[in-house]
């Protein structure tokens, strides 16, 4: 047949074609398949294949593939990278469906990033130590061995543990290595604060004192208290240094020179904790960057306006019930912004700019819970048995290390957390180091430490 006329035929049978029903239709092409050769089979079968397995990826503009892929969770979207290179490529070109990922799984978001492929390498990072921490998986243990006696003092800060005990000596390790850097004779530490220069030490002894690292030497010895001072905390700016003592009081001294400015009172109860923070938060009480005193007992949170004028009038008392039946545990939060500490009630966040309580937060048997860290996605908790993570945003605990027998003690200062940067979001850089640290009855240190990636 000549090409004119064929195409004239195949108009004619195009339009019949287009005026049948769908079941006529169907049984033309079933009656023109049974009619066709190997070579018309091979070219139909070739041309389904483009008809009907459209990859909508390819043909969709990049904005319209974008919008659909948020739709899928990150699981499903990692399947699909499988199905090709063109989709791997427009998957892993999906910035802001990697960054949302990697928010739902408590990470941090850097949004100056913009490169699509580190989103996509930093869910993976992500979802395996999430992985971990679900799987009890994400840390290891260490201990510390040099004491010759009970240890009641912790501090921790940027790689450095000092420990203070009855052996009349205070120890500076390095967590990285196990080392210790530096060893002076003391007093009897039970709370102990340190920097690059100088150790401070709050003793059982009722006296508070100031410590040269590199010498050895006592610099400063503060002499006032007539009950043990449990807790110790300084400013070097303000030149001031606070202490909560067994005695009831709250005393606020001149760091350089050793002299008591005043003497807080109204706690009915031992002072076991004193925090010296900033304030970030406006209120009628207070304004950003004023300094603030935290004092607490086993039933009240005391709060000081402090600075450098040496008298000051609590602002406020927080307590969880007013008739004193339910007791505080002894560790407490102040971030210049919220106020966190958990007793057998659960754990208690109050809002600093109005001394509102936000919430109370009050997993399964939360009697005998105590508070170590608090951030904006995750708390550090422990008991008895273990150390628990807890995701804020859920009031769910997602993971818990076992813990061994380590020695009680109601003052809370043989315990503490370590690197607390990673409660506001891990980001794969802050989940190493210590992540907690308790004194054991054999004189050593029991370190929690976070395990490296897989």
């Amino acid at each position: 047949m000549e090409k004119k006329d064929f195409e004239a035929w195949l108009d004619n049978i195009s339009i019949t074609f287009l005026s049948l029903t769908d079941l006529q239709k169907n049984e033309t092409l079933d009656h023109l398949i049974s009619l066709s050769g190997a070579v018309q089979l091979r070219h139909l079968s070739n041309n389904l294949e483009i008809l009907l397995k459209r990859d909508f990826l390819k043909l969709l503009p990049l904005e319209l593939s974008f919008y659909l892929l948020k739709w899928l969770d990150p699981q499903t979207l990692l399947t699909c990278c499988l199905v090709s290179k063109q989709w791997n490529k427009v998957i892993s070109a999906c910035t802001e469906v990697w960054q949302t990922a990697c928010k739902n799984l408590g990470w941090q978001i850097d949004d100056s990033v913009q490169d699509p492929l580190h989103w996509k390498k930093v869910y993976l990072k992500a979802i395996l130590r999430m992985k971990q921490l679900k799987d009890h998986e994400a840390f290891e243990t260490s201990s510390l061995i040099g004491h010759s006696a009970r240890v009641y003092a912790l501090y921790y800060k940027d790689g450095l543990l000092c420990t203070g005990s009855d052996d009349l000596s205070a120890k500076l390790w390095d967590v990285s290595t196990g080392q210790c850097i530096y060893g002076i004779q003391t007093h009897t530490c039970a709370a102990v604060k340190f920097d690059e220069q100088k150790l401070v030490t709050g003793s059982f002894d009722n006296t508070v004192a100031c410590w040269e690292w590199s010498s050895g030497a006592k610099t400063q010895h503060f002499r006032g208290h007539t009950g043990a001072v449990f807790s110790v905390d300084y400013n070097d700016e303000l030149d001031i240094l606070v202490s909560g003592s067994a005695d009831f009081t709250v005393k606020v001294w001149a760091l350089s020179t050793g002299t008591c400015l005043n003497t807080l009172t109204g706690h009915t109860e031992w002072v076991t904790k004193v925090v010296l923070q900033k304030c970030k938060v406006k209120s009628l009480m207070h304004s950003p960057g004023d300094y603030i005193l935290l004092s607490a007992d086993k039933y009240e949170i005391k709060i000081w306006p402090i600075g450098r004028e040496i008298n000051c009038k609590c602002l406020k008392t927080l307590s969880v019930s007013e008739d004193r039946s339910i007791c505080l545990q002894p560790r407490l939060h102040f971030d210049g912004r919220y106020i966190v500490c958990s007793s057998a009630l659960g754990l208690y966040q109050w809002d600093f700019a109005s001394y509102d309580i936000l919430r109370v937060i009050k997993p399964p048997d939360f009697s005998n819970v105590s508070l170590l860290g608090f951030g904006e996605i995750f708390a550090l908790l422990f008991d008895n048995r273990y150390l628990y993570i807890m995701d804020l945003r859920t009031e769910k605990l997602i993971s818990r290390w076992p813990l061994p027998e380590y020695r009680k003690s109601k003052r809370g200062s043989s315990f503490l957390a370590g690197e607390m940067s990673w409660l506001n979001g891990l980001n794969g850089q802050n989940d190493m180091g210590l992540v907690f640290a308790t004194s054991m009855p054999d004189h050593s240190i029991h370190l929690v430490l976070w395990k490296e990636h897989g």
